[in-house]
């Protein structure tokens, strides 16, 4: 099989997003082909260079969403109206406005008015589709005939008040995310020469991501699998509170839009989690095709932690993560200061280093704030030479990898307001440490009842939960144990590179032909490694007194393992 593989800022560079978890991939499934087509975040992304490639990587095909590249491409009379009609109507989806309503939108496809099919995904592939007549759009896109445009579908009656109240400003915003968001409409990987060619195109993200593959579905029928470990209207509302109400209200209506144009169109889409599983029927996904695939870890460097507790302080709670405000480390210190009350000798290990210079300006924050909660340590009647809370990070000579950190404690804490699907805290399940966290994200989910949770922002039930841990060690034994079994069978790689074997199977058995490859003979071969079916139980010889009855041979007995698979029949697709 051979999988075009469509990414935002992450695999194949050394930094970025859905880095891992598409490298493990691609190493787990060698038996297929891999074509690699990545978006670039940023220049500092492209320096930096790629992680090293196996062998089934066949290429890489890389485009760069910091810069615009200028295609020198006019666009002539025709070609000029066809934009302003398209892109017209893709901004009144966006600013509400009925259908007509513009006075300048007609209809978009032959032999069908816009009310009868999607506006926002007509004018999405009218834009595509001149693109590739014209050899790009980045020009036009960016031109200020864009931002009138824009400008007309904010005036247009019936826009939503937001957008009747964009300025200038703000109209020049949103039209430079749009430009941004919609480059991979001008670029020449829709040949049958490149996504053309591949058996799946599979978008490890939503949003730019997804693009690529919605235009090879288009142009050339390839079928289209979305991948979400986060979802992007959601990340949008978090990451941009401070924008003005007409940039963040057009914005999120075009991330809304064409997440539901993905899901519209993918043959499967997967989650992370339940919570992000959520998000994504709300923005229109049929639970039908929905399936969740938790993160697959590698389970190794946390083995031995998790066999052993001998290394574990009784007195030790444990922080792991990225140091930025969303953790909610503030609470998490002032929970600490009430579980020092109740338990003089506990200590607070706090691991990570900061996000970026808002992140590096919190752990200042948070500096100040245990300097100032635990001032008199060194002469009080519990007097420990130091402050009770300390601030490290992973590659030390006492911490060089994360399993050390949660090794050290007995209690591994999370006091997040924001998650998704919480990483460190089943990197704490898997070294079988018992958990308290917030009720956040996909936290409960996660535990499954393998650890306390409290309600965020609530330092004295965060608190509470902690001293009832540490009071307790054969609870503490209980839950660890719990915790680890329930990582291993949920959140290990094997895991997850199983399940995407499976989905890509099933999305590729239901695509009919679209290209017929021969073999030596001539004779048509559906993949160039065929697929295998995995059967999912155990097999054994019968009794003898079941066999005497006439009685399948695989049907009583103690259960063995089957260690070869079963091909499929030839020709199978």
């Amino acid at each position: 099989m051979r999988i075009g593989l469509l990414t935002e800022g992450g695999y194949p560079y050394v930094s970025g997003d859905a880095r891992l978890w598409c490298d493990r991939l691609v190493h787990g499934l060698a038996q297929h082909e891999f074509d690699v087509y990545a978006l670039s975040r940023s220049e500092h992304q492209e320096d930096e260079g790629w992680i090293p490639l196996p062998p089934n990587v066949r290429r890489v095909r890389t485009a760069p969403l910091w810069m615009a590249e200028d295609d020198e491409v006019v666009l002539g009379r025709r070609a000029r109206r066809r934009f302003t009609e398209y892109f017209g109507e893709l901004a009144a989806v966006l600013c509400g406005v009925p259908e007509g309503a513009s006075g300048a939108v007609r209809s978009l496809s032959e032999g069908a008015s816009a009310s009868e099919a999607d506006r926002f995904a007509n004018a999405l592939y009218g834009l595509a589709e001149l693109a590739r007549d014209e050899g790009g759009l980045a020009g036009a896109l960016r031109s200020e005939a864009a931002v009138r445009t824009l400008e007309r579908a904010c005036r247009a009656p019936g826009a939503h008040r937001a957008a009747r109240e964009a300025r200038v400003p703000d109209l020049l915003a949103v039209a430079a995310h749009l430009e941004r968001a919609l480059r991979p409409l001008s670029l020449d990987w829709y040949e049958d020469d490149g996504l053309g060619a591949v058996d799946l195109c599979h978008a490890a993200s939503g949003g730019t991501a997804v693009l690529p593959g919605l235009l090879a579905r288009h142009f050339t029928g390839v079928p289209l699998m979305v991948t979400e470990y986060g979802v992007r209207l959601r990340t949008h509302y978090l990451t941009t509170p401070d924008a003005p109400p007409a940039v963040r209200s057009l914005l999120a209506a075009f991330q809304g839009r064409l997440a539901a144009e993905a899901y519209g169109r993918a043959e499967v889409v997967t989650a992370g989690n339940t919570h992000t599983r959520r998000w994504q029927e709300r923005c229109g996904a049929d639970r039908e095709r929905l399936r969740t695939v938790y993160p697959g870890m590698d389970a190794r460097p946390f083995a031995e932690v998790g066999e052993s507790t001998d290394c574990a302080d009784p007195d030790m709670l444990v922080w792991v993560g990225r140091v930025e405000p969303a953790k909610d480390l503030v609470s998490l210190l002032h929970a600490f200061a009430e579980v020092r009350k109740r338990q003089p000798k506990t200590r607070l290990r706090i691991v990570g280093a900061p996000a970026g210079p808002e992140g590096a300006a919190y752990l200042g924050h948070c500096r100040t704030l245990a300097a100032q909660l635990f001032p008199d340590e060194a002469a009080g009647p519990h007097a420990t030479g130091d402050n009770p809370v300390s601030f490290e990070e992973i590659g030390g000579p006492d911490l060089p990898v994360a399993a050390y950190a949660y090794a050290s404690g007995a209690v591994t804490v999370l006091s997040s307001v924001v998650e998704g699907f919480p990483v460190g805290l089943a990197e704490a399940m898997l070294c079988g440490r018992a958990t308290v966290s917030t009720d956040v994200g996909a936290v409960v989910e996660v535990i499954g009842g393998t650890g306390l949770v409290v309600p965020p922002r609530n330092p004295r039930a965060l608190a509470e939960a902690c001293v009832a841990l540490l009071r307790d060690p054969e609870r503490r034994a209980r839950l660890g144990a719990a915790a680890r079994a329930r990582a291993l069978e949920l959140f290990t790689v094997e895991q997850n590179i199983e399940a995407f074997h499976g989905i890509y199977l099933e999305i590729v058995s239901r695509a009919p032909v679209r290209r017929v490859v021969l073999d030596g003979a001539g004779e048509p071969l559906p993949f160039s490694v065929p697929a295998e079916a995995h059967v999912p139980v155990r097999w054994t010889a019968a009794s003898p007194r079941l066999a005497a009855r006439g009685g399948p041979a695989w049907a009583a007995g103690r259960p063995v393992r089957a260690t070869t698979p079963v091909p499929a029949p030839e020709g199978a697709r």
